[in-house]
């Protein structure tokens, strides 16, 4: 592997899972129903990876067949969605790179199914900016940090803090 200045890292939200790339390949959106499930978002954003381009630096993640020949790689403490692999390869979510700016998508995948509002996202309104970054300095974040750490587990979260949530009508 590279050395960590020239690695591209990123991982789940909560930390347990973190991985380190040396380099990554083609990058894009795919609009496919599956996709938009499995990201839980409009589309998913990822970029391909060579299976031995990819180091596991803390834990690993779970996976779940989502079809034939797919596989969807996630954290199972948080439920980051991470990955895509599928007999071709894989594909990591750029949204958990520590710096997805690096890894700009270059071309739509299923752009004949993407939601009817798509093009328009750009344009949308910015409200409430200042307000959101005011309340953002006044609260206690759990994320991981945006970089790799020789020390992180779930034990320096705020105990109070909600691990186990349920769902009910």
């Amino acid at each position: 592997m590279p050395s960590q200045e020239d690695a591209l890292s990123g991982g789940c939200q909560c930390g347990a899972v973190r991985y380190q790339v040396e380099q990554v390949g083609r990058s894009g959106v795919c609009h496919c129903r599956m996709c938009q499930k499995a990201v839980g978002n409009i589309f998913a954003a990822l970029v391909e990876v060579d299976w031995k381009h990819i180091l596991w630096t803390r834990g690993e993640p779970a996976k779940w067949k989502s079809s034939d020949g797919v596989h969807r790689y996630f954290c199972s403490n948080c439920g980051t969605p991470l990955a895509y692999a599928h007999d071709g390869g894989i594909e990591l979510t750029i949204g958990s790179f520590d710096k997805p700016d690096k890894v700009p998508p270059i071309h739509q995948t299923n752009a004949s199914v993407r939601l009817s509002y798509f093009d328009q996202l750009p344009d949308l309104q910015k409200d409430h900016e200042a307000e959101y970054a005011e309340y953002q300095a006044g609260f206690r974040s759990f994320q991981h940090p945006d970089h790799d750490t020789d020390h992180w587990t779930a034990k320096e979260r705020d105990t109070s803090a909600t691990t186990n949530c349920r769902v009910t009508e």
